[in-house]
């Protein structure tokens, strides 16, 4: 009697199961719950956007708010507004009765990546199309997996510049882990893959002594050799320019400054 009361429990709390899954699905098809019933009648998108089109989000959620309160689909609304420029997060949730509610939160850019492209201040990547973007942010280039290391060597180079005065205004690491630093004087700094910090904090010491007694601009610094570097002046009355290449064609040859720990000047192979 027992087992039988059991299995008869069994069945009754599968049906109930089945009954729990299917009524929505028949409440939704018969109309029962449909938005003529309980409409969603105010969209509420929190305050303090400033990136973010609240225009576009409205356009994006009213199709699903349509749907009536018990028919809406949170998940979905929250994939298509999560989409749009300059999103970072987005919650979408409803309340009793009519009401759904819109909650954002907004990349906030740290620094230019390659083309077309913005790095968070959480270090994720999103497309800068259709956003003003301000001028000041350095500009980072570099595979996408990496960008950690990147803003990593940034941070480095800030501290080990600063005393110096100058700020950085880029850093790109190329397919092959080569690094480049580019200063706020428009410099080109050419670190190479391997010890690129000790060979940065080396630099950075000697750059003012370097740059005190010279009325040209400093074009480049190439610090791919083992005891020493090489430095790259700009003619003069010609300054730095915004571009390299344009720069490149009226340099002055290279002069080679031995490492101030070591009388050897002779240049290593380039890394």
């Amino acid at each position: 009697m027992n087992q039988a009361f059991a299995t008869t429990a069994r069945i009754l709390a599968w049906l109930l199961a089945l009954a729990l899954v299917a009524l929505p699905v028949v409440a939704v098809m018969k109309g029962w719950i449909g938005a003529e019933r309980w409409p969603l009648r105010v969209l509420r998108i929190n305050d303090g956007l400033e990136q973010v089109d609240v225009a576009r989000v409205r356009e994006t959620v009213l199709p699903h708010a349509q749907r009536g309160f018990f028919a809406v689909d949170l998940v979905q609304a929250q994939r298509d507004v999560s989409r749009l420029p300059w999103v970072a997060g987005v919650e979408v949730r409803k309340r009793w009765p009519d009401v759904l509610e819109v909650r954002i939160g907004e990349h906030v850019p740290f620094a230019r990546w390659g083309e077309g492209r913005l790095l968070s201040t959480r270090g994720r990547l999103f497309s800068a199309e259709g956003v003003e973007v301000p001028g000041a942010m350095p500009r980072f280039d570099g595979p996408d997996a990496r960008a950690n290391e990147v803003v990593a060597l940034y941070n480095e180079a800030r501290e080990l510049f600063r005393p110096s005065g100058f700020e950085i205004a880029g850093v790109v690491l190329d397919a092959r882990g080569s690094w480049l630093i580019r200063l706020s004087s428009g410099t080109e700094v050419l670190v190479g893959s391997q010890e690129a910090k000790l060979r940065l904090a080396r630099f950075a010491r000697m750059l003012p002594r370097l740059v005190a007694n010279r009325t040209e601009p400093l074009a480049r610094a190439d610090l791919r050799y083992t005891n020493g570097f090489a430095l790259v002046w700009a003619k003069p009355g010609l300054g730095i320019g915004d571009s390299g290449l344009e720069t490149a064609l009226h340099l002055s040859p290279p002069q080679t400054f031995p490492n101030p720990q070591s009388p050897i000047p002779n240049p290593g192979s380039n890394t």
